[in-house]
């Protein structure tokens, strides 16, 4: 009688994964769909189909997280599927730092999410700012399916519609806000030859790609509908690619932003911008 947890550490390892990962994973996966505590799954015994169906996908190439249908952001679970950009650790410090400058502001805030993606940060922000009125925007169907189950889910207050932000006319909106925080896709499509095969086989490339020549697209455009729809010192975040911190620093300076803040991830990388409209 065979042991699962070897079958599906072995199952992973001959496909290319190293011997500690394998084991992380074999773990998670035992835990997360029958609930077995490390002892447990080193001690079961038997055949597991459906744990080997599963552990064939990962080996794959598919990503844990939609395998699972679920992935962790900010302490909470989340849905996640094709659709939707798998939640990084890099955004949840975005969320974190955001909440410890909104907490203690009295009033009522108006947060907007643009491209929210599965909700995570327009569902975390919901959740740990109380007085936040909380809107999340995306272009894809696809996308607001997922992100209106996670909000749901966590009985989060988020009003989200479909927006196509490179294509509204922001002039004439009567809608103001707060604060607009937004993870935009934001690599250059020559950076793909270096990107992880289960990142660009797997996750939507309209949440990921930008072109070549214009890796500002975005920034500029959602910066540009801040200096319509943000209230005067309204704050803007966004999470940045890291090749391009001092010139999405320079951009917002050139349209009239201030107190401009360009911070770093837990790697070291340029990630995060915040500034302030004037």
């Amino acid at each position: 009688m065979s042991y699962i947890y070897r079958e599906i550490k072995s199952t992973l390892t001959d496909s290319g994964m190293d011997d500690g990962e394998a084991k992380a994973v074999a773990f998670m996966l035992m835990e997360e769909t029958r609930g077995w505590n490390t002892a447990e799954a080193l001690m079961k015994e038997g055949e597991d189909d459906e744990l080997m169906s599963l552990t064939k996908r990962i080996a794959d190439g598919e990503p844990i997280q939609y395998v699972l249908n679920k992935a962790y952001f900010c302490n909470l679970e989340f849905n996640v599927r094709r659709g939707v950009l798998i939640p990084r650790p890099e955004t949840e410090e975005i969320v974190k730092h955001m909440i410890s400058d909104i907490k203690g502001t009295e009033g009522r805030i108006n947060i907007l999410d643009i491209g929210t993606g599965s909700g995570c940060i327009a569902v975390s922000l919901a959740k740990a700012i109380g007085n936040a009125k909380v809107e999340a925007w995306d272009i894809s169907e696809d996308a607001l399916l997922i992100a209106k189950e996670n909000a749901a889910k966590h009985d989060a207050d988020v009003r989200f519609a479909k927006v196509d932000i490179l294509n509204h006319d922001f002039t004439a909106s009567q809608q103001q806000y707060s604060i607009i925080v937004s993870n935009p896709p934001y690599i250059c499509k020559e950076e793909a030859d270096d990107m992880d095969a289960n990142v660009l086989e797997h996750e939507p490339h309209l949440a990921l790609f930008v072109p070549n020549d214009d890796p500002l697209l975005f920034y500029r455009k959602i910066a540009e509908a801040g200096l319509h729809i943000l209230y005067n010192k309204g704050a803007l975040y966004f999470e940045i690619n890291r090749r391009f911190g001092k010139e999405t620093v320079n951009m917002l300076a050139q349209l009239g932003y201030e107190n401009i803040e360009l911070h770093t991830d837990l790697y070291g990388n340029d990630r995060m911008v915040k500034a302030i409209k004037h």
